[in-house]
């Protein structure tokens, strides 16, 4: 089992000015503890379940292009991708420039978007559910097509793009965050190489929801990476972090990426490192 780290938080000591060093220092520490994948979410506004909106929050793709440069190791994405955000070429361009610069590192994390303030608050593009799935469904058609072989023009129903050239040329992974059975999961099947849970999805039942869509569509269901974020509290011992991966992965998780109350400090640093060790032998079913 894998170990990966997201930084949902920037709000330090010291305020602002204290943003750039220690966010480069969660950066660092993850790389140097061992871990699989360092992630940041692609908000624009502080969410509600990390802080007050009006804390500070980084831009995904100028974060990950910092952290590419203090790393070395580590996968880099956002935890994920509102589709809806940025034109479809100007997404894959971003991610595609990541991975050059962080020698074939990124991840692109994608889905529907939800966080509806902070579209209206700063003037983005926020349509109705069913055409925000619409445009993520056109957006991954894109991405594949700019990461292949060809330039031809792409005609969807929301995005026409005359040339899909793209270069230098790219392939990172593509990652989709959700759950939702009829949408999420049968587009996972169908275009990602990776798929991304809440801690507390029935994942039992999702990844059988998935398998399904992958047999209808003659997808190897094993092709695809199962990943789950989760909250480390404070207090929780490294032992029942390996108990609590350890259930996860018997559920067929082969990658947990984990929030913890302070992703600069040292002392996290070393619990992750800790715990990246003690799972790495653990190996989920059909792995």
């Amino acid at each position: 089992m894998d170990l990966g780290l997201t930084c949902p938080r920037f709000t330090w000591p010291g305020g602002d000015a204290a943003i750039a060093a220690r966010f480069a220092a969660a950066a660092r520490g993850a790389d140097q503890a061992g871990l699989r994948s360092f992630w940041v979410m692609d908000h624009l506004f502080q969410i509600p379940n990390f802080g007050a909106v009006e804390d500070p929050m980084l831009e995904a793709y100028g974060a990950l292009s910092y952290a590419a440069a203090l790393t070395g190791r580590v996968s880099l994405g956002a935890l994920v991708t509102g589709a809806v955000y940025r034109e479809p070429g100007l997404l894959v361009k971003q991610v595609s420039t990541l991975d050059a610069l962080s020698g074939g590192r990124a991840v692109l994390g994608i889905g529907a978007g939800w966080y509806e303030p902070e579209a209206r608050g700063l003037g983005l593009r926020f349509p109705p559910l069913a055409e925000r799935f619409e445009r993520l469904e056109e957006t991954l058609q894109i991405a594949r097509q700019m990461w292949s072989d060809t330039d031809r023009p792409y005609e969807g129903r929301h995005y026409r793009l005359e040339r899909t050239l793209n270069a230098p040329q790219a392939n990172p992974p593509i990652l989709i965050g959700g759950s939702g059975e009829k949408k999420t999961l049968r587009l996972v099947a169908e275009y990602a190489g990776m798929c991304n849970f809440l801690y507390g999805a029935d994942v039992r039942h999702k990844l059988g929801v998935l398998r399904a869509h992958c047999e209808r569509l003659g997808r190897p269901y094993e092709e695809i990476e199962k990943t789950l974020h989760m909250r480390v509290p404070d207090g929780q011992s490294v032992e029942e972090s390996v108990q609590r991966c350890g259930e996860l992965a018997g559920l067929g998780i082969d990658h947990v990426i984990v929030a913890v109350p302070d992703a600069a400090d040292d002392r996290w640093l070393a619990y992750l490192a800790e715990l990246a060790g003690r799972i790495a032998g653990i190996t989920p079913p059909g792995r």
